[in-house]
């Protein structure tokens, strides 16, 4: 019982490891599915457009967007993984052909760190008696390479989700005005929504950055303000001119 007990406790750990992990991408995702369609709508709503072209509008840049900027998460990732083996093979050939001079490397880097004498050269015989050992080594000291454990193609989905799911609280109200045709404001209704997307995102992202909640969420609200006055400003005179 008590080793199914500790596994289970490894097992939750390790899965909230993994959310944790992938939770930048799901803030950013978040962030920029929010502002770019509440700016959608804000220009639409500018322009008096109906409840079925913001829908259309709305959704048309929900899906290419979020496709767009997960692809992006996704080739930026595998990019950075690519970049990392290339380097690493470069380490391990640099080792096989110029030995002596990657010795004298990793002597000059922890020389640098305050090791002299024996300790030095014993610290160097143990990092160079074991070639991959030696590699990650030079990796993280010398080229300040440290690999990732996320996967390029999971950056891109939870990406792409995250989009998805809170990009679509600015057309929310859009969508049930479309099916129930409500008397009611639907710009003020969904600045209310997406503000307190944002207040969510905001919190998020301070426990993303380490930093302060509140100023978090007010970053994320200004933003998204911005963009929404800019693009209804944008839409109104637009459709001042053009009718």
């Amino acid at each position: 019982m008590a080793d199914s007990s500790e596994e289970h406790i490894h097992g939750s750990s390790s899965g909230l490891q993994k959310v944790q992990e992938y939770l930048g991408e799901f803030v950013y995702g978040s962030i920029d599915g929010c502002v770019t369609t509440f700016a959608v709508v804000a220009g639409a709503s500018g322009a008096h457009l109906d409840s079925s072209v913001v829908i259309i509008l709305g959704f048309a840049n929900l899906i290419a967007d979020g496709f767009a900027m997960s692809v992006g998460s996704y080739l930026s990732a595998k990019s950075e993984l690519q970049n990392y083996e290339k380097h690493k093979q470069i380490e391990y050939w640099e080792i096989d052909n110029l030995r002596d001079v990657e010795i004298q490397e990793v002597r000059d880097i922890y020389l640098a760190k305050g090791f002299e004498g024996e300790l030095l050269e014993q610290v160097v015989a143990k990092i160079t008696e074991n070639k991959d050992r030696w590699v990650d080594t030079m990796m993280k000291e010398e080229l300040e390479m440290i690999p990732t454990s996320k996967s390029p193609v999971t950056m891109g989905a939870v990406t792409f989700i995250s989009f998805l799911l809170v990009g679509f609280v600015p057309l929310l109200i859009f969508v049930v005005d479309y099916f129930s045709s409500m008397e009611v404001n639907l710009f003020y209704i969904s600045s209310a929504l997406t503000s307190l997307a944002f207040i969510g995102i905001g919190a998020l992202k301070s426990y993303v950055t380490n930093s302060s909640r509140l100023m978090s969420i007010l970053e994320t609200l200004l933003l998204g303000t911005a963009a929404a006055a800019l693009a209804y400003i944008v839409g109104n005179a637009l459709e001042r001119m053009i009718t």
